[in-house]
C-alpha cells in the first residue's frame, strides 16, 4: 500500500505513468504474439452481432469459434481462453488439463487466462458443479478441433493420411521422422481462416483408457505464486493513484438515511464524500483516514426504522411457516391405510458462507469506460450488472476476475462492484473497495433457512408405502427422495424470507437430504430394522447403493452396528450428478452437553475422475465445511440486526474440530464426469444427527446439533 505522503503528493491520475495490471487488450496481443487469434474481445464482437447485451447467464454463450478458445502462437506457445473462476476449487488445474490431454501436450506447457469479459468466451457462471460436466467438455472439444487442424495440415503439406500420423509433445510427427508443430500450423493462413470459423460438433474426444493427462493428479498451475504471496487477490490490487473507499452502512435493515452532516468527514485530510439519496461512501488516499471518515459520518447520520418489523430467529419456524405461499400443502396420503406412520418437522437456520477473503473490488474509469477487478463466481453477470447500473454499452465494461479467496456460493452478485465503481465515478480516481468480515456477515446473503415437513408410512412389513415431503422456504434442489416408494410427494413451497438469501455450497441440498435422511432413521427405528438395511432395501440405483455399501463396508457398520453402545450413523445422497454416503463416529460429553466427530469416512463417485487429488481435497473440505453446519454455525438476528456477526461468535470449524477422514473415491471411467464442489457436504449433518440419535435416543430436528446436558 502506497503511504498517504506518496499518494497525496500527486496532483492528478494523468501524472502518473500509466501500466498494465493483468492485461490490455493491447498488452494481450503482444502477449499472444502472433498466430491464429485475430479476434481479441469474444463479448463484443458477440454483442455487435446479435445487437444485444451478454446475458450473463447460469450456462453462457460458449465459444463462438475456435480463435475464442484457443490460441496458437508462431514462437510455440499455447493459450486456452475460458469464462470460469478460480475460488479455490481447482478449476484452473481441470482445465488445464483438459486442454493439454487433446493437445498432446505437457499441462507445464498451457497458458490459462481465465474470467477477463474482454478477452474470453462467456462459459457461464461458475456455480451448480457445472465446470467439470459442460466447460471442461467444451474446451476439450477447442483443443482437439486444433490438434486435427494440426494433423490436416500434415496431411496437406506431405500428401498422407491421418491414420499414418501421431501427435504428441505438441507435434505431429510420421514415420520417417518428419515433424510440424503447432507453431506451424499457427503460420499458416488457412489454418487461420479455420481458427475463426465454429468448433466442429462431434469432435472425437480422448477415450477414458487413453487419457496420459486427464485422471493423473496435478498441481495448480499457479501454486508457487499462491505460497510465495506474489499472486494478488482481489483485495491485493492497487491501481496508480488509487483511493480507499468505505460505504456508510444502515444500523438494521430497512432503516432510512433521513440526514447527514458530512462536513467533519470532509475535513479529515484527501478525503472525498460521495453522497447519491441513499448511497453514501467516501474515498481516502488511505484505508486508516477512510475509516476515520465513515466514522464521522456515521456520527452524524440520522435514520428512521423500517416501517415493517424485521422478526427474529427465535420466531423464524413460525414466521416461515405462516408465509408459505398457498400455505402448508396437506399430506395427500393421509387417508392411506397404514400400520404406522411418522410425522417430524425438521429446521436448518441460515448460516453464512463464511469466505476467506471478504467481498473486495478495485473500479477504475478511464474514458468514459469502466474496469473492474473483483471477486465473483459470475464475471459475464457482475459484468451486466455494471453495464446496467452505469448505462454503459457492453465494450465499456470490463470484468477481471484474479483467482479469489473463496465463495462456496456467496459470490454470484455484483454488489461490491457496483459500490466501487460509484465512488470511482464520484471521485474520478480508481478506487479500492472491501468489505469488512462484519459487512460480510451482514449485507452479503445467506445460505437460506428451512422448514421441512416429512411424513410417511410403513406396511406391516417395514417397507414405505407413502412419502409426503415439503421445503418451505430454501428450495427444490434434491427434494425429490432418492428411494423406491409408490406413493411419493415431494415439493417446495416459497416463503418471504427475513433475510436475504441465494445460492450456498450444495444449495437446498444440505437442507432436504438433512431432514430426509434424519426422517429415514427414524422410520428404520419405527420398522425395527438397521438403518443400512433399511436404506438398501427402498434403494434400486445401482450407484447409490454402490456408494452406500462401499462407505458401510469401508466403516464396518455391519459389525460395529451390533454394538449397543456404538455412537455412529449414516447418511447418503444424490446431487448434481453424483452419489455420497458417509458413516460418521462421534463422542459425546453428556455432562457438557458437547458432542466431538471422531470419525467420517464417506464414499463418493462422481463418473470418471479427472484429477484424484484435487477431488480428494473438494471432499475433505465438503466434510470440513459440513460439521460447521452440523454442529455450530447458525446466524442470530433481532431487531434488523445481525447478533454474531464475526468470528469470535459465529464459530466455523476449527483444525480441533477435524475428524479422522477415510474418502474412498469411486472411478466410473465408463461414466462422463460430475462436478464434485458441492455434492460430499450434503451427507455430513445428517450422519452426524443420526448418530446422536442412536446414542441418545433422541432425534435431531434443527440444525446445529445441541443436546441437553445429562448428569453423570
Amino acid at each position: 500500500m502506497k503511504s498517504e505522503r506518496e499518494v497525496a503528493g500527486l496532483a492528478s491520475v494523468a501524472e502518473i505513468v500509466p501500466y498494465d495490471f493483468g492485461l490490455t487488450r493491447r498488452s494481450f496481443a503482444k502477449l499472444l504474439g502472433g498466430g491464429l487469434m485475430l479476434a481479441v474481445s469474444a463479448l463484443s464482437g458477440d454483442a455487435q452481432e446479435s445487437g444485444q447485451r451478454s446475458r450473463g447467464g447460469f450456462l453462457g454463450t460458449g465459444a463462438r469459434n475456435l480463435a475464442a478458445r484457443i490460441h496458437l502462437g508462431t514462437d510455440g506457445s499455447i493459450t486456452v481462453l475460458c469464462g470460469k473462476v478460480e475460488g479455490g476449487q481447482g478449476a484452473r488445474t481441470e482445465i488445464t488439463q483438459a486442454a493439454a490431454e487433446e493437445l498432446r501436450v505437457p499441462v507445464g506447457s498451457v497458458e490459462l487466462i481465465l474470467a477477463d469479459t474482454s478477452l474470453v468466451p462467456d462459459d457461464g457462471m461458475t456455480a451448480g458443479s457445472g465446470t467439470t460436466p459442460r466447460t471442461v467438455p467444451a474446451v476439450r472439444q477447442g483443443a482437439a478441433a486444433a490438434r486435427n487442424l494440426l494433423i490436416s495440415y500434415a496431411c496437406a503439406q506431405w500428401s498422407l493420411q491421418p491414420a499414418s500420423l501421431e501427435v504428441r509433445d505438441g507435434r505431429v510427427v510420421h514415420a520417417n521422422a518428419r515433424v510440424l508443430s503447432y507453431a506451424d500450423l499457427a503460420r499458416s493462413a488457412e489454418a487461420a481462416r479455420q481458427f475463426q470459423q465454429a468448433i466442429p460438433s462431434g469432435i472425437e474426444l480422448t477415450q477414458v483408457r487413453d487419457w496420459k493427462v486427464l485422471g493423473t493428479p496435478a498441481l495448480r498451475p499457479n501454486a508457487r505464486a499462491i505460497v510465495t504471496g506474489k499472486h494478488e487477490y482481489p483485495s491485493d490490487i492497487t491501481r496508480p493513484g488509487m483511493l480507499y473507499g468505505k460505504v456508510l452502512r444502515p444500523p438494521s435493515y430497512g432503516a432510512r438515511l433521513t440526514a447527514i452532516d458530512a462536513a467533519p468527514a470532509k475535513a479529515i485530510k484527501d478525503v472525498i464524500v460521495i453522497q447519491d439519496e441513499q448511497f453514501v461512501g467516501v474515498a481516502a488516499a488511505n484505508s486508516s483516514n477512510a475509516s476515520k471518515a465513515l466514522e464521522a459520518l456515521s456520527a452524524t447520520a440520522k435514520w428512521a426504522d423500517s416501517a415493517d418489523p424485521h422478526p427474529s430467529s427465535s420466531d423464524l419456524i413460525g414466521y416461515l411457516r405462516s408465509n408459505a405461499e398457498g400455505g402448508v400443502p396437506a399430506n395427500p396420503f393421509a387417508d392411506v391405510p397404514a400400520a404406522k406412520s411418522l410425522h417430524r418437522s425438521y429446521f436448518v437456520p441460515y448460516i453464512q458462507h463464511a469466505p476467506l477473503e471478504p467481498r473486495a473490488a478495485v473500479a477504475e474509469w478511464t474514458g468514459g469506460k469502466l474496469t473492474v477487478w473483483t471477486g465473483s463466481q459470475n464475471p459475464f453477470g457482475v459484468h451486466n450488472e455494471l453495464a446496467r447500473a452505469f448505462h454503459l454499452s457492453d465494450d465499456s465494461v470490463r470484468v477481471i476476475i484474479p483467482d479469489f479467496g473463496g465463495a462456496f456460493g456467496g459470490k454470484h452478485t455484483g454488489e461490491c462492484a457496483i459500490e466501487a465503481a460509484r465512488l470511482a465515478k464520484a471521485a474520478g480516481r480508481p478506487v479500492s473497495l472491501r468489505w469488512s468480515r462484519q459487512e460480510e456477515f451482514t449485507w452479503a446473503y445467506f445460505r437460506p433457512a428451512a422448514v421441512i415437513e416429512a411424513e410417511a408410512s410403513l406396511d406391516e412389513h417395514g417397507r414405505i408405502t407413502a412419502w409426503h415431503f415439503v421445503n418451505i422456504n430454501s428450495g427444490p434442489n434434491a427434494v425429490d427422495a432418492p428411494y423406491s416408494i409408490a406413493k411419493k410427494d415431494c415439493r417446495f413451497i416459497p416463503s418471504k424470507p427475513p433475510l436475504r438469501h441465494g445460492s450456498y455450497r450444495g444449495l437446498a441440498a444440505t437442507a432436504n437430504n438433512f431432514a430426509r435422511e434424519v426422517f429415514m432413521d427414524e422410520l428404520a427405528a419405527a420398522a425395527g430394522a438397521d438403518p443400512l438395511e433399511f436404506r438398501l432395501a427402498h434403494l434400486e440405483d445401482p450407484r447409490l447403493r454402490a456408494v452406500l455399501q462401499k462407505a458401510a463396508t469401508e466403516f464396518r457398520w455391519p459389525e460395529r452396528s451390533k454394538q449397543k453402545d456404538a455412537a455412529i450413523g449414516l447418511a447418503c445422497g444424490v446431487e448434481k450428478g453424483s452419489y455420497v454416503a458417509a458413516c460418521a463416529e462421534i463422542a459425546l460429553d453428556r455432562p457438557n452437553g458437547t458432542l466431538k466427530v471422531s470419525r467420517i469416512c464417506q464414499a463418493y463417485e462422481c463418473g470418471a475422475i479427472l484429477n484424484p487429488a484435487n477431488l480428494l481435497s473438494q471432499v475433505q473440505g465438503a466434510i470440513t465445511m459440513g460439521l460447521g453446519a452440523a454442529l455450530r454455525e447458525e446466524i442470530g438476528f433481532e431487531n434488523g440486526k445481525i447478533l454474531n456477526g464475526s468470528f469470535g461468535e459465529y464459530l466455523v470449524p476449527r483444525f480441533a474440530d477435524v475428524p479422522e477422514m477415510e474418502v474412498h473415491l469411486i472411478d466410473r471411467p465408463d461414466l462422463a464426469s460430475a462436478g464434485a464442489g458441492e455434492t460430499p457436504i450434503i451427507v455430513i449433518a445428517p450422519a452426524i444427527a443420526n448418530a446422536v440419535f442412536r446414542a441418545t435416543g433422541s432425534s435431531v430436528a434443527s440444525l446445529p446439533i445441541r443436546l441437553k446436558k445429562t448428569p453423570a
